[in-house]
């Protein structure tokens, strides 16, 4: 069965490093789509700490850098998430993209806008404090749910509720996507794939990649999709070690250089 061919794939709120994080999932899912251009929509990243890094979350990495290699004619692009801020000097270096704090492009005559959606929550930005706390318990959480529904169900509910407010951001996108003219408007942050429309402006939330209900966004000459991920059953592996690091990374710190792209699958060429 052929790839799936597509202009644009957006994704968001990978959170490398999380214990729920599905990188496997999400690294399924580029390999298995042909596209021109792939957005990473904030908080690929869950912190600065790479040691929490599994061995599929560097493969996922490794994947975004080979898909940077300019003879695929694809266009990879980072919009920097709150969880990812301060990473965008290393980004550049990792994986050999460059890293804005908003993106726009136009695809057949419309104008686009991607931007992560946390300078919409303004309880994010005025509580920073207490933000901080609950992000600890959170995490703290993550660490017990696999294997028990009823945590990892109470998990989803606080990511799509907890302080994430989506229908203000998404007001408040589609305010800011009308001051910049934009005709369609992405955002992450709140976890919660939503599609909405005012005034002839539309907004989209591409979810995440942190729940059960993994999706993301494709754009194509039909219009924008807000896709969901085809489970799998080998999906999920919470046993496998932290600390692994690809050792094709390994020397990243001290050499600029990066090892030359070698699959090319999945893209268009």
């Amino acid at each position: 069965m052929s790839a799936q061919c597509f202009d644009t794939v957006i994704l968001s709120d990978l959170h490398l490093g999380s214990e729920v994080s599905r990188a496997r999932a999400a690294l399924q899912t580029l390999k298995a789509s042909s596209f021109r251009r792939l957005i990473l929509l904030g908080d690929i990243f869950c912190d600065l700490n790479f040691r929490r890094l599994k061995k599929e979350h560097w493969q996922f990495l490794s994947y975004i850098r080979k898909l940077s290699n300019p003879k695929r004619g694809v266009e990879v692009v980072w919009v920097e998430g709150n969880h990812d801020f301060g990473l965008s000097e290393v980004m550049s270096h990792l994986v050999g993209i460059p890293v804005y704090q908003e993106y726009e492009w136009e695809f057949r005559g419309i104008r686009h806008l991607a931007i992560h959606g946390h300078q919409f929550d303004r309880f994010l930005i005025s509580n920073r404090f207490v933000t901080n706390l609950l992000t600890i318990f959170h995490a703290h959480l993550q660490k017990i749910s696999f294997g028990r529904q009823r945590i990892v169900g109470f998990l989803e509910r606080f990511d799509t509720v907890w302080l994430r407010l989506s229908d203000k951001v998404a007001k408040h996108a589609l305010e800011y996507g009308r001051s910049r003219n934009a005709q369609r408007v992405f955002c992450g942050h709140t976890h919660e794939a939503l599609r909405m429309s005012d005034h002839g402006i539309e907004y989209f939330n591409t979810g995440s990649w942190t729940q059960e209900s993994a999706t993301y966004v494709t754009i194509d000459d039909q219009g924008v999709t807000i896709r969901a991920y085809d489970e799998r059953a080998d999906d999920h592996h919470p046993g496998q070690e932290r600390g692994e690091g690809n050792p094709e990374f390994a020397e990243l710190p001290a050499a600029p250089g990066l090892p030359r792209d070698i699959e090319y699958e999945g893209v268009y060429r």
